[in-house]
């Protein structure tokens, strides 16, 4: 049994983040209110300063929030099992009627998960803002398949970008098992390739025809 995993722990674990984040007068700072992107970045900074005073006492191992920004995560811990936790941060305002985060790479995703020792974790963090004023309403630490492919898409990008179809819309499973949820992975890019594929070729013939024109144009 993950210990970090536990719904008590998870639950010990949301409540302290937001208490923390609800703590921090510079979230009410105008500038950092009227653009979501600045919310995010603030959001990313604090949790990386938060987070390691979250967790429940003789659970957490070594810490890291030195990442690049097109890292994987923005943290990351190891728990005391040995267990590695790559942590990718993600802000919502439930007063949006729609969002699409990018989560990660199906190729990236594929060979971390090769070690069953190796966790891809979002936390998400829900907030309001009312009046000039921010409110943090929620925070959801989800292991990537604990999500249910009724709320992910892929995205074309590189081998493929996992995507949360709509930040409103968030279906969690906490009994998915990474098995399933793998071979589930692999059956939407079953889908997901073959029509890539076609639109290349689609591409393709259109340049091809485009060619064509200003071939005929170079003997005039």
């Amino acid at each position: 049994m993950n210990r970090i995993l536990n719904d008590c722990t998870l639950h010990f674990l949301e409540n302290r983040i937001i208490d923390g984040l609800s703590r921090i007068k510079d979230f009410q700072n105008r500038r950092i209110i009227n653009s979501p992107r600045a919310i995010g970045d603030t959001v990313q900074e604090a949790i990386g300063e938060l987070l390691p005073s979250c967790f429940p006492d003789g659970l957490l191992g070594d810490f890291s929030a030195d990442f690049a920004r097109r890292a994987m995560a923005d943290v990351a811990f190891t728990d005391v099992d040995g267990n590695y936790y790559l942590i990718d941060v993600k802000t919502h305002n439930t007063s949006t009627q729609f969002n699409m985060p990018n989560l990660t790479s199906v190729h990236r995703l594929a060979r971390f998960y090769e070690d069953d020792r190796n966790y891809f974790v979002i936390l998400l963090i829900e907030y309001s803002v009312e009046n000039g004023h921010l409110t943090f309403t929620g925070a959801h630490f989800i292991p990537i398949e604990h999500l249910e492919w009724s709320c992910l898409t892929i995205g074309a990008l590189g081998w493929g970008q996992i995507q949360i179809a709509n930040s409103n819309i968030v279906d969690v499973n906490r009994h998915n098992t990474r098995v399933d949820w793998m071979l589930s992975l692999c059956d939407a890019l079953d889908i997901f390739y073959p029509r890539e594929i076609a639109k290349i070729s689609e591409r393709l013939d259109y340049f091809q025809s485009v060619r064509e024109y200003w071939e005929s144009r170079r003997n005039h």
